[in-house]
């Protein structure tokens, strides 16, 4: 079964021939681009056209690769001995599974999201590279060899906070989300409003791409922003007009903190973003 896209997802031909080409060749996919491109969400949306369980693996600043293979919980087995607790004499009541074991273990083939993987420390995609190489790992807990009963479509998101170890890239399909274009970001947006009036779209995307490119902003705004945005516009019942409008004392347009995330940004708009536009 091949990915397409679905519904709720707006897939690019060379999105969904990475997608693919990462399932034939049975490697993890490697997904860089913007925040808010839709990389996390990417994995969801394979999981469902793919009819396949999804599990997550959220990775933070403090996060360790042992993790997502399983931890011992050694302070609850602290605390059951001393309560005289019969199940501390078997180890394994104290080992919990993370979310590469569980894929690994599943009776059905799986996607495995390892969502953010440069927040961690820059070891940690180097320490799972044995583990999603071989498809298997060792507790040594329990002196148990895990092995995995079909090879999970792997998909690894980053915000290229960290450079990633050469190692690891090679071992991966890589490909990068270009930020839509405005054709694209209309056909993503008809997914999640598809009575939302052409007129208000049509200027929306305009201020939405003239703020994107505002030499010197600190962060553009991404899709979920504008998503976000139009939200608001159509609950307040904002015109087309009101966007179109020519008053200089408004050059922030209606609702921009949904789309403007810090002070920098405003005050830089304020001065630049609009000022071709109004003289017009």
């Amino acid at each position: 079964m091949k990915f397409r896209g679905t519904e709720s997802y707006v897939a690019t031909e060379d999105l969904m021939m990475a997608v693919n080409a990462a399932v034939t060749l049975e490697r993890p996919l490697l997904i860089k681009g913007e925040p808010g491109t839709g990389k996390t969400m990417l994995a969801m949306e394979v999981a469902k056209a793919l009819d396949r369980p999804l599990l997550q693996w959220h990775v933070k600043s403090t996060s360790k690769a042992q993790q997502g293979l399983y931890e011992y919980d050694a302070v609850s087995r602290l605390r059951d001995s001393q309560l005289g607790d019969g199940r501390v004499h078997d180890i394994a009541n104290y080992i919990v599974r993370g979310p590469v074991w569980d894929a690994f273990d599943s009776d059905r083939q799986t996607v495995l999201l390892i969502d953010e993987v440069d927040k961690a420390d820059i070891e940690f995609p180097n320490d799972l590279l044995r583990e999603l190489d071989r498809m298997e790992f060792y507790v040594y807990e329990t002196q148990k060899l895990v092995k995995a009963r079909h090879r999970p479509a792997i998909i690894i998101t980053s915000n290229n906070e960290k450079e990633l170890p050469d190692a690891f890239l090679r071992r991966c399909f890589f490909h990068y989300i270009k930020f839509p274009d405005k054709e694209t970001m209309q056909r993503i947006v008809d997914v999640h409003f598809p009575n939302l009036k052409k007129s208000l779209l049509r200027e929306a995307l305009e201020v939405f791409f003239e703020i994107r490119e505002v030499p010197g902003l600190k962060k553009k705004p991404s899709t979920s922003e504008l998503l976000d945005w139009l939200k608001l516009l159509m609950a307040e019942d904002i015109s087309p007009e009101t966007l179109r409008g020519k008053d200089l004392s408004k050059i922030i347009p209606p609702l921009a903190g949904a789309l403007l995330k810090n002070e920098q940004d405003v005050h830089l708009f304020e001065r630049l973003a609009f000022m071709p536009r109004h003289n017009r």
